[in-house]
C-alpha cells in the first residue's frame, strides 16, 4: 500500500487549530478513471470557508483540504481513451491539498501546456469569477465605468486587467496607500482608499459618466459606498463577504435611482453552465493568460510541511496568490 501526504481535518473549524498533515492512502485509477499528481495548490477565501463550516458547500468528514490546483495524470484505469498520462489538467476539486488522486476521465478539465503552473494553478475560480462578473450579468460598452472592492484581490486583480482588454474603465477600492501605484500599472483607472469619502467625488472621477456596475466582496461600509456611487439603473453584484459586517437596506437608492442588487457565485454558475459553458469561459481566461492579458502575482510558495505558515501568510495584508505544493 502506498502512502502519501495529505493536508486534512476530522471537524469543522479555523484553520490553524483542525488541520493536520496526515500520511493517506493513493488510490488507485479504477476504470474510467485517471489518477492525478498536484503540481501546484492555492489558498482561497473559500478553502477556509469550507474548513471553518461556514461555506455553502460542505464535504463529508474527514476531508482533504482545498479545491483549487493543477496538476498531471500520472495513470489511467481501464477503458480511458479520452486523456492521456502527461496530461496538464485540473486537480480534482475534492481536495487538492495532497499528493494524488483519482477523478472520472469525464470530468477532467484540461489545462494548455503552454500556460504557467503558476497562473494555471489559480485559473479555476478568481479569472473565471472575474470574467463572468464583467460579461455574464451586465451588458456593458466599450467606455463603461465600474468600481469595485478589494482591488488588490485575485478576483480584483483579474478585472481590472480583463477590464483594461474589454475597453472598460475602473475604480477600485483599497484599504492600503501602498497598492495604489500597482493596481494603476496594471491597468486601473482610479485607485480609491476606503473611508476617504471618495463615493461623493464620484463624478469628477468618471467625469460624469455613471457607473453600471459595482463588484462588491466585502460588504458593510464599503458595500454602501458603492450603492451611493452607482448611477441610475446600475447594479450591484456581491460575491463574497469578507468582512461579514450588516450593510444597511439601501432604500432611497432602490427607489430614486433603481439600483439592482443581486448575487453570484462560481460554483453554481459553473454547474448551470454545464461542460460547454464552462469550456467558453475557461478558454477565454486561458488566451488571456497565454498572451500576457492577465498575469496574477505570486506573493509565496510552502510545501505541505510548512502549511501552518503558508496559512499566516495568506492571512496577512499582501499583493498575491499563496501556493502550497508537495
Amino acid at each position: 500500500m502506498t502512502q502519501q501526504k495529505a493536508i486534512c481535518h476530522h471537524e469543522f473549524g479555523p484553520p490553524l487549530e483542525v488541520l493536520r498533515l496526515e500520511d493517506v492512502k493513493q488510490a488507485e485509477p479504477q476504470v474510467g478513471e485517471v489518477r492525478v499528481r498536484l503540481l501546484a495548490a492555492t489558498i482561497n477565501p473559500s478553502d477556509c470557508g469550507m474548513i471553518g463550516g461556514s461555506y455553502g458547500r460542505l464535504r463529508k468528514l474527514p476531508a482533504v483540504a482545498g479545491r483549487e490546483g493543477v496538476g498531471v495524470v500520472e495513470a489511467i484505469g481501464r477503458d480511458v481513451s479520452s486523456v492521456a498520462v502527461g496530461a496538464r489538467v485540473r486537480f480534482p476539486e475534492e481536495g487538492t491539498w495532497q499528493e494524488t488522486a483519482c477523478m472520472p476521465a469525464a470530468d477532467v478539465l484540461l489545462v494548455p501546456g503552454d500556460v504557467p503552473i503558476e497562473q494555471a494553478a489559480f485559473s479555476f475560480i478568481n479569472p473565471p469569477t472575474a470574467y463572468c462578473l464583467l460579461k455574464k450579468i451586465v451588458d456593458l460598452a466599450p467606455g463603461s465605468w465600474l468600481v469595485q472592492n478589494a482591488g488588490n484581490s485575485a478576483v480584483g486583480l483579474s478585472v481590472i486587467q480583463m477590464a483594461k482588454a474589454m475597453g472598460f474603465k475602473t475604480i477600485s477600492q483599497v484599504r492600503r496607500e501602498e497598492l495604489i501605484a500597482p493596481l494603476k500599472a496594471l491597468g486601473a483607472n482610479h485607485v480609491v482608499i476606503e473611508g476617504s469619502g471618495w463615493a461623493k467625488q464620484v463624478n469628477d472621477l468618471t467625469g460624469g459618466v455613471p457607473i453600471l456596475l459595482a463588484l462588491n466582496s466585502i460588504g458593510g461600509a464599503s458595500a454602501s459606498d458603492q450603492i451611493k456611487a452607482l448611477g441610475e439603473g446600475g447594479t450591484q453584484v456581491t460575491f463574497g463577504g469578507m468582512v461579514g459586517d450588516l450593510v444597511r437596506f439601501p432604500t432611497r437608492f432602490l427607489i430614486f435611482n433603481d439600483v439592482r442588487l443581486v448575487g453570484f457565485w462560481w460554483d453554481q454558475w459553473s454547474q448551470k453552465a454545464g461542460p460547454q459553458g464552462l469550456n467558453k469561459v475557461m478558454t477565454a481566461v486561458y488566451a488571456m493568460m497565454r498572451d500576457g492579458t492577465l498575469k496574477l502575482p505570486v506573493e509565496a510558495t510552502y510545501s505541505f510541511a510548512e502549511y501552518e505558515a503558508a496559512i499566516k501568510h495568506d492571512q496577512q495584508p499582501r499583493f498575491g496568490k499563496v501556493l502550497l505544493k508537495p
